[in-house]
């Protein structure tokens, strides 16, 4: 028993804890006396978190959406993480393993403003969101709704929803430049009609970037007695918000994007009052139908990444969500200012500073994306990746804190000579 309590601590909390954090203290009451804003502008400052990555020179990465690039602080925790499990082998899992996961949930529901009760350690958003979308009780003439520039994985989901329980998807398409948010709120709600049960919306649209007013959308939703299901793929560490706030019912996010957590986490919230109406996607013994973790039975996964998930939040803490963005904030409006007036050149993203955050979309309208694409590896080495939707053709940009005001110059002049 006392072995057992030294390995939880080590295992669930030593490792955890900082190696050394005297760098990045140093560095933070540098510049404490800076606003975020005024920060945002500072190059040095983010040249020295640049220095904390390993950075592939072959091409400037804009493509950091999909996958979000570890510090070498939480790579090299996750490293040992990874070996000290090994070592511990089955000893571990059959242990403290699902303790050390509650630890971390607990802190991602901290971080996420939500009860540690209603969140879960998912694989991803796509795991998340087809809990709840394959976890309806769903009925021969049920409604839901989506968008067509939703991710398409969610899509397909619904799709399949409709030939297996008979119901059917409505579709809105999201203006790439709302006047207000009145009207995207109305748009939705022009499709409800009493046989809707479920609405999913994007927290950020991820082929633009755009920021919607969720919280606005789920309270129309629920005057009607419709649920609301947010895609938080790219929201989560990204943009400050507490889910509290936002008023949904379900919220499913990566956290290997914004987060910078190892490739295989996620988190999915469900409201308290919600739980027990969500079937399990595999089968769990009897349990409380109210206890969220009847919803988390996947099998053996590497648990070493619910460890790092707390390194990440040390981290992103470390750094100020604020300030983190802030500077992303900084960097695209960088970009898309010195391109959004040029003949040609279609900017797929809000320009109101409360519609977007990292990502930008822009596309050039005598070249097909995918050649835009190309274009840019080949000619600029500029890593990206091409968009080709309704309403939204170009590329999506996606900078980090380690990307420099220098790389995306290089990406503005490629802009200007291609759409010339």
């Amino acid at each position: 028993m006392q072995k057992r309590e030294f390995l939880k601590g080590l295992t669930g909390l030593g490792l955890s804890t900082p190696l050394t954090f005297n760098h990045l203290d140093a560095l933070m009451a540098s510049i404490g006396h800076l606003s975020d804003d005024a920060l945002a502008t500072h190059e040095d400052f983010w040249l020295k978190i640049r220095a904390d990555y390993r950075l592939k020179s072959d091409y400037i990465n804009l493509e950091n959406g999909f996958y979000g690039i570890m510090p070498k602080y939480i790579e090299d925790h996750y490293i040992d993480h990874l070996r000290e499990i090994n070592f511990q082998g089955s000893y571990y899992m059959r242990t403290v393993q699902m303790e050390n996961k509650k630890t971390s949930a607990a802190r991602l529901a901290k971080m996420a403003g939500c009860l540690p009760e209603e969140l879960i350690i998912t694989r991803n958003t796509t795991e998340s969101l087809n809990l709840i979308i394959q976890g309806q009780k769903w009925k021969k003439g049920d409604e839901a709704i989506m968008a067509s520039q939703d991710y398409g994985a969610m899509r397909n989901q619904f799709r399949l929803m409709e030939r297996r329980f008979e119901i059917t998807v409505r579709e809105v398409s999201i203006p790439n430049h709302p006047k207000n948010d009145e009207e995207i709120v109305a748009l939705y709600e022009s499709v409800i009609t009493p046989k809707t049960q479920l609405l999913m919306v994007c927290h950020m649209v991820n082929i633009t970037g755009q920021i919607m007013p969720v919280q606005k959308i789920c309270d129309m939703a629920h005057r009607y007695g419709v649920r609301v299901v947010v895609d938080g793929a790219h929201a989560f560490g990204h943009i400050q918000f507490s889910i509290e706030d936002l008023h949904c019912d379900y919220y499913g996010t990566s956290l290997h994007k914004w987060l910078t957590v190892p490739l295989g986490a996620g988190f999915l919230y469900v409201k308290k009052d919600q739980i027990a109406g969500v079937w399990p996607l595999f089968a769990e013994d009897s349990r409380d139908p109210e206890d969220i973790s009847r919803l988390n039975h996947v099998g053996t996964y590497p648990v070493h990444t619910d460890l790092a998930i707390i390194n990440a939040i040390d981290y992103h803490h470390k750094i100020g969500g604020s300030r983190k963005e802030a500077r992303l904030r900084y960097l695209q409006k960088y970009w898309t200012d010195q391109v959004r007036d040029l003949p040609r050149v279609v900017v797929n993203t809000p320009v109101e500073s409360n519609r977007y955050c990292a990502i930008g979309n822009v596309g050039i309208e005598t070249i097909e994306p995918a050649d835009f694409a190309k274009q840019l590896l080949n000619d600029y080495q500029i890593w990206t990746v091409a968009i080709n939707r309704p309403g939204v053709r170009g590329l999506r940009i996606t900078p980090n804190l380690f990307t420099t005001l220098k790389e995306l110059d290089v990406l503005v002049k490629a802009i200007k000579e291609l759409s010339a």
